[in-house]
């Protein structure tokens, strides 16, 4: 997968996002830093860091300046936007300390109020009320707030204190303002710093890299950005950061390395873009407005040596659909197409509450009773508590919501995650953890809250289905101090349920092979509507009781328009706290997955399967113009076909020679069908009907059947029903073939070019309806009053896809649940006739005139204008082979078995008819 994660890959990436950020993170059997021990995590979430100075420190307290200092010792001060961070050299044994500027009470020089010098002039005074030890012992745990008036004292080593001294000082006034005016002067400051930092050429690779574009950029990672500046070449992406915190200043990429190039939307903005190379690492990135990240996006993607072919989201959908995709893959798919990442945790993907059984010692997956209704939200499970919800719901004024608190927010991330990434939670809390009777102390405990607290709805994170990851994240290994539960028991490992026998990785892997459930699969659909489709938002979702804060949906603001500061600052505040609804992927209802799959892709994902393979067997030439339709008697294995020419042929394949070849209009015929008594029934350009009795040689009725020319008729043998279209814009229903049989009478705007029928799976009889529109249209009709007389409307309908252009064929597969079209817009379009959702959608080189399906639906055979047969593989979504079957166009396609495909098309001056074998 391209726009997803693979198994495994996604707890990958956050490592490697947290690594970049905090490059002291320990490894996951030990929870000592190594020897770089400063990392963003220590500052507030989005906080940013400019450079640093080595200095000697001394602390001396108040209220005398006399008394021995407590701390003296050399390191690094780091300048950061709303902090000053110290970082002692050598010993781990000393804490970092930081000084937030706005508990400063002074900063200058020492001893500037009573007039003395200051020697050399490189010290620099800070006075603050308080200040904090971090990482003391270089073990993590909850910050010391030091609440005591204090001086430090730092000695600059090589920098000239002057330099430094008026920019923490900028910072210092910033800190008096009100929050959104601090913010945005630092804002102000960062670009005007960054602005006089130039990309120095002497990173690049080669001395003939040609530079293509430039932009500023911040990285994103969980809780943290770091600025820096995006030069684009021809051959390499470079990002030089603005401060020291990487030991390399300038991040580099080929773009041949490049396998994904995704846009996402950040803090409900559309200025994220997702740089995705090798196997697990990727790069996220946002910038300063839409128009900057388009620009990016597009000169990439311009550039030769980007060679990547992104999975479309229909072919994804095809091969989850089958079965080729996991139902876990599909939903880490789904989370990353609609801008969820694990470098964003105000967007972090979500997967569903599957199980509801957390107290038996033993647990069935084959009992539907252990399941979640996927149907339903998170806050519908319960229906004494929606109830209340409900009542609360009509009070309120406008504009109203159901849920208080949403289901994926960085904090309930965290609550998961506290034990594998406890700096993310010290950060996200200002330096403490949560209370221990607080925390996710027990899965029971935790879902137990989601079905009965009235502000609890969270959902579940991928990590509880991740086999790969064997549930490391509910074992606290790194042995952190949580603190200690009312009960006096110590915060440790996540109480499991007793049916995972106290392994967190049986808890998991129960877990996925519940997910994976043919219970689940069935109806996971039902929560990707909620989630992602179109139970999201609207009508749907009111229905459907999945209302949230209205700030919490795409679109419910944009930032970039608002002027007034409090007011923005509020909104980026609610955004990033309460939690962000995932970009809508469906706008119908999403479908269901095939359960019983076709025996030869039984094997699952890895079946290997060879392309498809035509030998032609025969050809006969018969026709003086272009071939309009053609139709099999199977009982015979007679291939019927008309032309433009008004004549119809007959080839009979067991006598390997053509039987019979009759004028029977001086204008052309459209289509053709064969009836269950061997008539032969003709759509004609003369407005009529024609019966052609096939043993007796003769035109037995003659339907007059609309006011201009009979474009098409379908014949439905297992109801003796006859559907014709004509470009007088009607579409009628005949039971049988006869004047005054007509049932059904449809007015349509547009030209008829192409009708199909089925029977559907309820048996309900389905018309699908290609006009000249571009527009596809589906009629469902009832098996048991079909055959009495009755007027419908256009109303009676519904539009399942619209090209931009003239249709040219529409089929049903077999079992008449998907309906694929081509037009001359070069699309070929396959929709679900259940939900009406695409799931293929592919632009072909040329326009498509003609398909069919192969009898066990997994291949759609295509034939365009240039004579070539394009074969798509419907479980894998791809086109599998193409194939010159013609020299210039492909008319008609019909599969006459499994074996045997018959194609109608013009060779040269010859209008052919040719059997093909097929091979695979």
């Amino acid at each position: 997968m391209q726009a997803g994660f693979r198994l495994g890959q996604r707890d990958n990436l956050l490592l490697l996002s947290v690594a970049a950020i905090c490059p002291s993170t320990p490894p996951r059997t030990a929870f000592s830093m190594g020897s770089q021990r400063f990392s963003l995590l220590l500052l507030e979430p989005g906080e940013i860091y400019f450079e640093d100075f080595s200095v000697d420190v001394v602390r001396e307290d108040e209220p005398t300046m006399l008394d021995v200092a407590e701390l003296q010792a050399s390191g690094r001060l780091k300048m950061c936007s709303k902090s000053l961070v110290f970082e002692p050299k050598g010993s781990a044994c000393l804490p970092l300390i930081k000084i937030m500027y706005k508990d400063c009470t002074k900063i200058g020089r020492p001893g500037e109020e009573s007039g003395r010098s200051d020697g050399d002039g490189s010290r620099l005074a800070i006075r603050c009320r308080q200040y904090s030890e971090m990482m003391d012992g270089n073990v993590v745990q909850p910050y010391r707030f030091v609440q005591r008036e204090c001086t430090f004292l730092f000695h600059f080593h090589y920098a000239k204190l002057d330099e430094c001294l008026q920019q923490i000082c900028q910072l210092y006034r910033a800190s008096t303002l009100p929050s959104y005016e601090q913010n945005s002067m630092i804002a102000t400051i960062v670009y005007s710093r960054h602005s006089r930092v130039k990309f120095n050429p002497l990173w690049l690779t080669s001395l003939y890299e040609r530079t293509i574009a430039e932009f500023q950029v911040k990285t994103i990672n969980p809780l943290v950005v770091n600025p820096g500046r995006l030069l684009i070449t021809n051959a390499f992406i470079y990002v030089q950061y603005y401060n020291n915190l990487h030991m390399n200043s300038v991040f580099k990429m080929n773009i041949r390395s490049i396998t994904g190039l995704t846009k996402h939307r950040y803090l409900l903005r559309q200025i994220g873009l997702k740089i995705r190379w090798d196997a697990n690492s990727s790069l996220y990135l946002a910038f300063r407005n839409e128009t900057d990240r388009d620009e990016c996006w597009r000169c990439i993607t311009e550039l030769p040596d980007y060679v990547v072919a992104e999975q479309t989201p229909e072919s994804m959908t095809l091969k989850w659909q089958n079965g080729y995709v996991s139902n876990y893959d599909y939903l880490l798919y789904l989370n990353g197409l609609a801008d969820r990442s694990v470098e964003d945790l105000t967007q972090y993907p979500v997967f569903p509450w599957i199980v509801t059984d957390y107290t038996s010692s033993e647990l069935d997956l084959t009992d539907p009773g252990i399941y979640r209704d996927l149907s339903k939200p998170v806050g519908a499970l319960n229906p004494e508590r929606l109830e209340r919800l409900r009542s609360r719901f009509d009070e309120m004024a406008e504009p109203k919501f159901l849920y208080g608190s949403h289901y994926s927010t960085p904090g309930f991330v965290l609550y998961y995650l506290v034990r594998k990434y406890p700096e993310l939670m010290l950060c996200l809390q200002n330096g403490k953890f949560d209370h221990p009777d607080r925390m996710f102390n027990c899965v029971a405990d935790a879902f137990h809250n989601c079905l009965h607290n009235m502000s609890d709805f969270k959902e579940l994170i991928p990590e509880f289905y991740d086999t790969d990851e064997q549930g490391g994240f509910l074992q606290n290994t790194q042995k952190i101090d949580f603190g200690t539960r009312f009960d006096g028991t110590p915060v440790g490992h996540v109480a499991l349920p007793p049916w995972a026998q106290n392994s967190p990785d049986r808890f998991v892997r129960v877990l996925r092979e519940a997910l994976e459930s043919d219970y689940v699969s069935a109806r996971l659909h039902h929560w990707i509507d909620l989630i992602f489709g179109y139970k999201q938002q609207g009508p749907a979702a009111h229905a459907a009781d999945n209302v949230f804060y209205h700030l919490c949906y795409e679109g419910s603001v944009d930032l970039g328009t608002i002027s007034d500061l409090a007011a923005r600052h509020a909104l980026e505040v609610q955004i990033s706290e309460f939690g962000q609804i995932p970009k809508q992927l469906f706008r119908t209802a999403h479908v269901a997955k095939t359960l019983a799959l076709p025996v030869s892709v039984s094997g699952g994902p890895d079946t290997v399967e060879r392309p498809l393979t035509l030998r032609l067997e025969t050809e006969y030439c018969s026709h003086k113009d272009e071939i309009t339709a053609v139709a099999i008697e199977r009982p015979t294995g007679n291939i019927f076909t008309t032309s433009k020419d008004g004549t119809m042929t007959c080839y009979g394949m067991g006598e390997k020679r053509k039987i019979r070849s009759v004028q029977l209009s001086d204008l052309p015929i459209s289509s053709v069908q064969i009836a269950c008594d061997r008539s032969v029934i003709l759509g004609v350009w003369d407005n009529t009907i024609l019966i052609y009795n096939f043993d007796f040689g003769k035109i037995s009725s003659t339907i007059r059947a609309h006011d201009d020319a009979v474009s098409c008729v379908s014949y439905l043998p297992s109801h003796g029903l006859l559907v014709s279209g004509s470009w007088d814009c009607s579409l009628k229903i005949w039971n049988n073939y006869h004047n005054d049989s007509v049932v059904g009478y449809h007015v349509l705007e547009e030209k008829i070019v192409s009708v199909d029928t089925a029977t559907g799976e309820r048996g309900e009889i389905r018309v699908a309806v290609g006009l000249q529109s571009g527009e596809l249209l589906l009629y469902e009709l009832d098996a048991r009053t079909v055959n009495r007389p009755t007027s419908y409307t256009r109303d009676n309908h519904k539009v399942l896809q619209q090209h931009r252009a003239p249709i040219n064929e529409v089929k049903f597969n077999g079992r008449g649940q998907l309906v694929a079209s081509c037009a001359d817009d070069r699309l070929m379009y396959v929709t679900d006739a259940d939900s009406r959702m695409t799931v293929c959608r592919k632009e072909l080189p040329e326009v498509v005139r003609c398909l069919c399906w192969t009898p066990d639906g997994r291949h759609l055979l295509l034939g365009d204008r240039t004579g070539r047969l394009h074969v798509w593989n419907m479980l894998q979504g791809l086109v599998e082979c193409v194939v010159a079957i013609h020299k210039v166009c492909v008319y008609r396609l019909q599969c006459f078995d499994d074996g045997r495909v018959i194609s109608c098309g013009k060779d040269d001056n010859n209008y052919c008819i040719k059997v093909w074998s097929v091979a695979t």
